[in-house]
């Protein structure tokens, strides 16, 4: 475990070195912001709701996620620094797991500051109006197990490649197919629908953002963040090999 947080504070110090870190955060801060005055509702009197901002949350995340994780491996596999990495006293799998707690922490660092939309509804709703915590809290940590399995896949990407860009590529086309299943529900027959909306990661966290928290969607995305760190970790054991 010490070894894992090792890696995470490095990975995480050379994000906020970089200008990959402040840009993306900048990035994402602005359109979320946009979309949040834009959705929420704010104008509407008596209206006071981050649904709309939740519900859009998945298609920034596919966007962003991969333009964070496309580095983790590929550049360092690219530039030879992987292979010294791989050379220390660690396992692969302490370094897949640093970096992946680094990603979702510099990630966690954007979704911290939009607590300022939260509060903003709080301080314009109308008189009267009541503020319901239950989809907020459900959202941020539906948004945060959302961001832990797209990372997941993300990292699985960057170590199928050392281009970045096909890393990224590689990553938006995972985290999409995470996504969609539940989309394919209006044209499938109803006794395949539940089996393949389950395969969904938007379903489940539209469950959790509605502000009711079912074991069974915790379960779907750790199973889901599993599966992507071990075939990120057996992708680097057959490189290495």
């Amino acid at each position: 475990m010490h070894n894992t947080l090792v890696i995470a504070r490095r990975e995480l110090t050379s994000y906020f070195h970089s200008p990959v870190a402040h840009v993306v955060l900048a990035v994402f801060l602005v359109v979320s912001g946009w979309l949040f005055f834009y959705f929420s509702g704010l104008l509407i009197v008596g209206k006071a709701s981050m649904r709309s901002f939740f519900a859009l949350c998945p298609l920034l995340f596919m966007l962003f996620v991969p333009a964070i994780t496309m580095r983790l491996i590929a550049e360092e596999r690219k530039s030879g620094t992987f292979e010294s990495l791989m050379t220390l006293p660690v396992a692969e799998h302490e370094v897949v797991l640093g970096k992946f707690l680094a990603a979702l922490a510099m990630m966690c660092v954007g979704l911290v500051c939009t607590f300022v939309y939260p509060v903003s509804l709080s301080l314009i709703k109308a008189p009267g109006a009541a503020l319901d915590m239950g989809p907020i809290i459900g959202g941020y940590l539906s948004a945060v197990l959302l961001l832990s399995s797209f990372i997941a896949f993300g990292m699985w990407a960057s170590a199928l490649s050392k281009n970045q860009i096909i890393a990224f590529i590689l990553g938006l086309l995972l985290c999409f197919a995470l996504w969609i299943p539940d989309k394919a529900v209006l044209i499938l027959p109803a006794s395949m629908g539940a089996a393949v909306q389950y395969l969904s990661a938007n379903y489940h966290f539209e469950n959790i953002a509605r502000g009711v928290v079912d074991v069974r969607d915790v379960v779907y995305y750790l199973t889901v963040t599993t599966i992507g760190l071990v075939l990120t970790t057996r992708t680097i054991s057959a490189t290495r090999q």
